[in-house]
């Protein structure tokens, strides 16, 4: 993805937070490359096992019910 150093200057934390890890971000000022910005690759899983043991689950009843394309 590319952006200019205003648009960046604006947008900044949106910016960062669209990125992937290890995907790229370049910044150009009057059409030459200034500065690459990368996301940080992820250093622990976003969740920890059991997280949800204690959270009420609700499962519509139709759940396994066949979808209507597969329907004869």
């Amino acid at each position: 993805m590319t952006v200019t150093l205003d648009e960046a200057a604006g947008r900044f934390p949106e910016l960062i937070a669209g990125l992937n890890p290890s995907e790229n971000l370049l910044i150009v000022q009057d059409g030459q490359p200034l500065a690459t910005l990368t996301r940080s690759p992820l250093t622990s899983w976003p969740c920890q096992a059991g997280t949800a043991k204690d959270k009420i689950l609700c499962i519509a009843p139709d759940f396994d019910a066949p979808l209507e394309e597969f329907r004869e």
